[in-house]
């Protein structure tokens, strides 16, 4: 009887086992079912997505790159296609045994490994870097014929960025040059990250860096059947990129090159504006460089040559060099005393050659000028009139009255990069200077502002600027390079809206006495040996700054300081006087006398634009060297002189 109620209870436990296991087996099933409708049903269209992104890829299509135009239609920047050899570090097994077994098919050079490596430190191990560009046709068959034998490696066909006038134009047309890390999270931080998938090179100067969004176009997709390999097998969808519109400039290019060839190898920068409307037609800065040296990376060699040399090549000088603008100065503090009431145009000052104030003699020409009113005290340049006058308003009238005029101000041009500079006050100084003593203004500081010496240091953008206010009569109109912008894709050329001209409030009799004394300067003063024969009128003022300091009993000698300690070279002008249609500031760093370096260039920058004319090769050569006045010879017409274009490399 035990044995048999033993059997009984372990058939009942089996029974229950049985049981559960059952139950189990029945959840296990159900679970299944479950996930299976979660999967089928729930989830059938996120899955079946990701097994066709398994089965394709989506590759951006870069657009092509808008090309930036002179006013005149002349080809700033375009593109150019190529072949470039490429290597993607995550897939090579060895670099190093890699790169040596690929120069034995392409040639491969010490120059291209060390721009090889100077782009790895700027790029992940899972992009593509050119080890060599602009591949031949039979480099490329070369290649193709030994792919197989080099996983990680392919030839891709690029678009390279072409400046076919050189060194013309640098400073301001700008390069493109590959994206940074810094500027690639930048761009990852952006609202446009999504239309630089796939780009490579950004602008980083000039037109190039600030209209990059108008130049750069919109990024396209194509959509490509893989293969388990991930080789791509045909194409399913394509929607094409969007080229950057054409970007069309108020400069004409051509005086760009002229002023650029009359600089020779002097240092300096000129600014050309329209009057009318704050049109840039000429920005020039010296000595300049060649933009297509940046477009693949630039070499350590080249770039130690235009990064350490002394001349400052890569110094945009229109933008960024900052210039005491000597006695181009004065007709600003002439109009100031007149709408400040602090002079007549009449009143008549003693000029004795010097002029005396707080222990100090500041001297002015040598043996004086005797009586001068305000016409001939800017004629004559006369240095003890405006030390006197600058006495007479102090340093902050100065400063509230050249302040709207755009001195030591951000012009707001549409150029990156542009300084403020100085225009001196009290707060200024306080705020500049961290020891007490430094921290306060003395009267005696406030004597060489009156001649634009001192603590004042503009642009030559800026003198420009305030040129081309005073040559219209007192409208400042914002300084702009871009004119225009053509759709890539219509056609149609829009206009760049620019703000409003804002009126400074000058009386037009005040500024008619400046004009007159202007006049004078070009007609029998510092400027008339320059415009002689000229057949328009013009006002101009000549100036002469101070490179360095000199001690108060010093007198300054050329010959004995070094070339880069001499005084520099500056004209101020615009013409014609009655309605003037171009405005010009300029310095000649170094080069002495204002009229004798500076003032023949606007010479010749005015008869090209006004008249049409062109010096002839013997007046250019001799402008270029600082030995010419006024025109020599016959000049020729501008329409007969072509510009020379650099043709991009063959691809």
């Amino acid at each position: 009887m035990t044995e048999l109620r033993n059997v009984e209870a372990d058939f009942s436990r089996f029974k229950l086992r049985v049981l559960v296991v059952g139950l189990l087996v029945l959840l296990a099933f159900m679970l299944i079912a479950w996930r299976l409708v979660v999967l089928q049903v729930g989830r059938h269209d996120d899955l079946a997505e990701q097994a066709e992104s398994n089965r394709t890829a989506v590759v951006p299509i870069v657009p092509n790159r808008g090309l930036i135009l002179d006013r005149n239609g002349v080809l700033l920047a375009s593109n150019y296609s190529a072949y470039t050899l490429e290597i993607t570090r995550a897939k090579v097994a060895s670099l190093e045994d890699t790169i040596d077994e690929l120069g034995k098919i392409v040639e491969i050079g010490p120059r291209d490994r060390r721009k090889f490596k100077r782009l790895m430190e700027d790029s992940k191990s899972f992009e593509s870097i050119p080890i060599r560009t602009r591949l031949t046709d039979e480099e490329v068959a070369r290649f193709a014929a030994q792919r197989f034998r080099f996983p990680g490696v392919d030839i891709k066909a690029r678009l390279f960025r072409s400046y076919p006038l050189g060194e013309t134009g640098a400073h301001l047309i700008g390069y493109i040059g590959r994206i940074n890390q810094r500027e690639k999270e930048r761009i990852e931080d952006s609202d446009d990250a999504a239309n630089y998938r796939g780009t490579d090179y950004i602008g980083k100067l000039g037109v190039e860096a600030s209209y990059e969004k108008t130049l750069h176009g919109t990024t396209g997709v194509e959509r490509l059947e893989t293969s388990a390999g991930g080789h791509a097998i045909r194409r399913l969808a394509s929607y094409a990129a969007t080229p950057g519109d054409t970007v069309m400039l108020s400069v004409d290019i051509k005086l760009q090159k002229l002023v650029e060839e009359m600089f020779g190898d002097r240092r300096g920068a000129l600014v050309a504006m329209d009057p009318r409307n704050g049109e840039i037609l000429a920005l020039v800065s010296k000595p300049t460089f060649d933009p297509n040296l940046f477009v693949e990376g630039i070499d350590q060699e080249n770039w130690q040559a235009l990064n350490e040399s002394i001349n400052k090549p890569l110094l945009n000088r229109a933008l960024r060099g900052l210039y005491p603008p000597g006695s181009t100065y004065k007709p600003f503090m002439g109009l100031a005393a007149l709408q400040m009431n602090k002079r007549s145009a009449t009143q008549v000052y003693n000029d004795p050659g010097f002029f005396n104030y707080g222990g100090r003699t500041f001297r002015s020409h040598e043996g004086g000028l005797g009586g001068v009113d305000m016409y001939r005290a800017i004629q004559h340049s006369s240095n003890t009139y405006f030390y006197s006058l600058a006495v007479d308003m102090g340093v902050d009238m100065i400063h509230d009255f050249m302040k709207p005029l755009g001195f030591g101000q951000i012009t707001g041009v549409d150029l990156n990069g542009e300084v403020r500079g100085t225009l001196p006050s009290t707060e200024w100084k306080r705020n500049t200077y961290k020891r007490p003593e430094m921290k306060r203004w003395y009267s005696g500081e406030t004597v060489s502002l009156g001649i634009g010496q001192g603590y004042n240091n503009f642009t030559m953008l800026q003198l420009a600027a305030a040129e081309a206010t005073l040559a219209n009569g007192g409208t400042r109109y914002t300084p702009h390079i871009a004119k225009a912008t053509k759709d890539a894709v219509t056609g149609k050329v829009t206009e760049i809206e620019q703000p409003p001209g804002v009126s400074l409030g000058y009386s037009p009799k005040n500024v008619e006495v400046i004009h007159k004394s202007l006049g004078l300067v070009n007609k029998g003063g510092t400027g008339a040996r320059l415009f002689a024969g000229a057949q328009y009128t013009s006002g101009g003022k000549t100036g002469t700054a101070q490179a360095v300091s000199l001690g108060q009993n010093v007198r300054y000698n050329a010959r004995l300081m070094d070339e880069h300690k001499r005084d520099h070279s500056l004209f101020s002008a615009f013409a014609p006087l009655e309605e003037p249609r171009i405005a010009v500031a300029i310095i000649v760093e170094n080069a002495g006398f204002g009229a004798a370096a500076a003032g023949p260039i606007v010479r010749r920058v005015f008869d090209y634009w006004l008249l049409g004319l062109y010096p002839n090769e013997a007046d250019l050569a001799a402008v270029s060297k600082g030995q010419a006045t006024a025109p020599m010879g016959t000049p020729r017409k501008a329409e007969d002189i072509s510009i020379t274009t650099e043709e991009p490399p063959a691809p």
